[in-house]
């Protein structure tokens, strides 16, 4: 059997085998399983075995992006690991980016289990954790030992949400202290003000809040790292406009679209109302996004394309739609971690 050939009966032993297993757990305790085991990985003898099986790498899928390389375009969004503890584990899969968070300035619970619905039949899911993270200080030597353990990871992009007992009067700076504490050890910058399950936090993407959140950011960033914006899929009408206007003025490296939507469609009824939706049913919305965006910034800032991304067919039409990257997360929920090097195959024309 060829390398490139390895992934496909990885994913089959995944999804009859090690998924029923967690997919009879609780979601977030089947998460927090694979985030605690995960941590084998640091032992480098143990990442390299899962690199060998997992990873894929060939110069014709590197991608440049704001002053970055990345080995291909495919990587991970926010929310996998929200406390940079399992980056080794997640590294040696093969992405081309890794996105820890979302890292607020100080720690908090999140919102009160159950906060996580699956929906199989619909490769799905509903997610209204509310940022729980150990916050900046803590989060900071977990990323310390991290470098200090693995010399070749992808581009690594911190993702930072305002701290929820924080006024949203008070979003920049808080946002700030985590860009000031942690921007040296990262790549790229991510502020998340479209998170849908924390009150009041999608006022950030108004135009007078977002414009006093990017100027602090700017003013904090003294490593120079490229600061993208993460954009709900829910904006309408002349706020998008009003989001992208600031978004240009301050210079911002790029727009991530997009976060998780408050939509149902495609799920059942009696959907859990209150969250963010991600996975297949929001790729369709999260694509007309980019091909929106795409169309209105005209090339003037590039667009990481997020929400429902699952396979190779989709990763082109969504850099076709007007993506330079692109992230995923839910599909690795139902398909498994072969996912990545099977689409980085396919891209490559592989069978």
């Amino acid at each position: 059997m060829r390398e490139s050939d390895v992934s496909i009966p990885l994913m089959c032993l995944y999804k009859s085998l090690l998924r029923p297993v967690l997919f009879s757990l609780d979601p977030e305790t089947a998460h927090e399983f694979v985030m605690e085991s995960g941590k084998i990985a640091r032992i480098s003898l143990i990442r390299k075995l899962i690199q060998s099986i997992y990873d894929l790498k060939d110069p014709r899928l590197e991608v440049s992006l704001a002053g970055l390389k990345f080995p291909n375009p495919v990587g991970l969004a926010a929310g996998i690991d929200k406390n940079c503890r399992t980056v080794d584990l997640l590294s040696a899969l093969g992405p081309g980016s890794i996105e820890i968070g979302v890292i607020s300035a100080k720690p908090q619970p999140g919102n009160e289990r159950p906060r996580i619905y699956r929906f199989p039949a619909q490769n799905s899911l509903i997610n209204r954790m509310g940022n729980p993270n150990i916050g900046a200080d803590a989060a900071k030597k977990n990323i310390e030992e991290t470098r200090a353990r693995c010399s070749d990871l992808p581009p690594i992009g911190l993702n930072i949400g305002k701290t929820t007992a924080t006024p949203i009067e008070d979003a920049p700076k808080d946002c700030a202290y985590t860009l000031k504490t942690l921007g040296a050890l990262v790549d790229y910058i991510i502020i998340n003000v479209s998170c849908p399950n924390v009150a009041e936090y999608s006022k950030l993407q108004e135009k007078t809040a977002l414009t006093a959140l990017l100027s602090e950011l700017n003013a904090a960033n003294t490593h120079n790292r490229p600061i993208f914006v993460k954009l709900s899929p829910d904006l309408a009408g002349s706020q998008g406009d009003d989001a992208i206007e600031v978004c240009l003025e301050q210079k911002v490296a790029g727009i991530i679209a997009t976060n998780t939507t408050l939509s149902r469609d495609g799920l059942p009824p009696g959907a859990p109302p209150l969250g963010g939706m991600s996975g297949a049913t929001l790729y369709p919305k999260s694509l007309a996004t980019v091909k929106s965006l795409a169309t209105k910034l005209q090339g003037r800032l590039p667009i990481i394309g997020v929400g429902g991304i699952a396979s190779a067919t989709q990763v082109r039409e969504m850099m076709a739609a007007g993506a330079s990257l692109v992230e995923l997360y839910t599909a690795l929920v139902y398909q498994g971690p072969g996912l990545i090097k099977k689409i980085k195959s396919e891209l490559l024309g592989q069978k």
